[in-house]
């Protein structure tokens, strides 16, 4: 004969066991400060002794969140002293672990809406939008402070890019670079305001890098922006410049009809997966005259003129290709943004977007994204040449190497 069916409610064993541990923190907290005000007053709840200089006087109640929900502390209440807890920091309602949650909330991308019910279901009491809005504040501190750190390190290869944000009054850039380091790790450098992509605001930018300690730059990843070209060849004359060739590859596509893109796109991606920069050169050649029989004279134009500044990875080992000839690099980071950024829509002032940009850069660079090694950079001081005369020469940034 089968024997009884045990069944069980789950939803009333977790609330259970939550009211257990709940309850089995308040008892714990309530104990120690209880045993704190007996080591004030040098003896125990109604003990009379002739050395103790004060006295119980009662307790008040306040409440406490914590990571396991609401409670409630007996605060002891003393005549003659100062009652004083190592415990509970005098007047925070919250310990750090639940602040800190809230925190990384925001910063992950919940609405400040979705942290308050989350916070009722989480720890049994809801936070007010105001205090969402102070530990924003006190994220932002930080995150203002990590901004502004000095880079102490080489970066060998940097990734700078623009993304464009609305504002209340229109529209501005946010930029940023992404530096990988000298044992390979990437690090966001750096996030600023643009305003526009011009020349004055990417060497503001770029000046700006240098001045908190940007050093050992050999190549910079970027867009065609004119304004950036320019501006790299004065703030750092020493490094080359690669056009994103993902950014080539649209530039030449926006001039080619739908129904044929996809064939002049596996042309492009020939160019680059030629063994050398010689053999690239020579492909990029028979690509444009294809396009020009192909009568797609526009983007033959842009071919011939622009491939020449997509080969600069060329010069560096054959193993960093893969990572240094698009600005792949930081493409997660401008997915990111623009996924928090969505939810607001548009920012009432600069200060509040690149705030809220340099918050979810700094989330993301602190988490797996920053700690994988990207590139071998050993493999930089192998190599059988030395950079030298880099410069921007035209709309193109070539790259002259001198035999070691």
């Amino acid at each position: 004969m089968p024997g009884p069916i045990v069944t069980l409610n789950e939803e009333s064993l977790r609330s259970d066991l939550r009211e257990l541990v709940r309850k089995t923190v308040e008892d714990t907290l309530n104990g120690l400060l209880e045993a704190e005000a007996d080591e004030l007053v040098g003896a125990e709840r109604y003990e009379r002794t002739a050395e103790r200089e004060a006295y119980r006087a009662g307790h008040y109640d306040r409440g406490l969140t914590t990571s396991s929900g609401e409670v409630t502390i007996h605060m002891p209440k003393l005549k003659g002293a100062r009652f004083t807890t190592a415990i509970i920091e005098r007047y925070r309602r919250r310990e750090p672990s639940v602040e800190e949650a809230m925190i990384e909330m925001y910063l992950a991308g919940v609405s400040t809406r979705r942290i308050e019910d989350v916070s009722e279901i989480l720890w049994g009491s809801s936070v007010s939008a105001a205090t969402v809005s102070n530990l924003n504040e006190k994220a932002f501190a930080s995150v203002e402070e990590w901004r502004n750190r000095p880079l102490e390190r080489a970066y060998p290869y940097v990734y700078v890019d623009g993304i464009y944000l609305k504002r209340s009054w229109g529209g501005a850039y946010e930029n940023i670079a992404v530096g990988v380091n000298d044992d390979g790790y990437r690090e966001v450098i750096g996030a600023a305001e643009g305003f526009t992509e011009s020349s004055e605001r990417w060497r503001d930018f770029l000046s700006w890098l240098r001045s908190r300690g940007l050093r050992g730059v050999r190549m910079i990843v970027g867009d065609k922006a004119a304004g950036m070209v320019s501006s790299i060849a004065e703030v750092f004359p020493d490094a080359a410049h690669r056009r994103c060739t993902a950014r080539f590859y649209r530039n030449v596509l926006a001039r080619v009809p739908k129904s044929r893109r996809a064939a002049v796109a596996a042309m492009l991606k020939a160019i680059h997966a030629m063994e050398s920069r010689e053999a690239a050169e020579a492909k990029a050649l028979a690509v444009a005259d294809e396009l020009d029989r192909m009568r797609l004279g526009e983007a033959a134009r842009v071919v011939r003129g622009d491939f020449p500044e997509t080969l600069a990875y060329t010069a560096f080992p054959r193993e960093h290709w893969r990572r240094i000839r698009t600005n792949n690099a930081t493409e997660r980071l401008n997915r990111e943004i623009r996924r928090r950024t969505r939810v607001v829509g548009t920012f009432p002032d600069g200060r509040s977007a690149l705030m809220l940009v340099s918050a979810r850069l700094k989330y993301v660079a602190e988490s797996e994204w920053g700690s994988r090694r990207y590139l071998d950079v050993t493999l930089l001081d192998e190599q059988p040449y030395r950079m030298a005369g880099l410069g921007v020469v035209g709309k193109c940034a070539r790259i002259l190497t001198v035999p070691s």
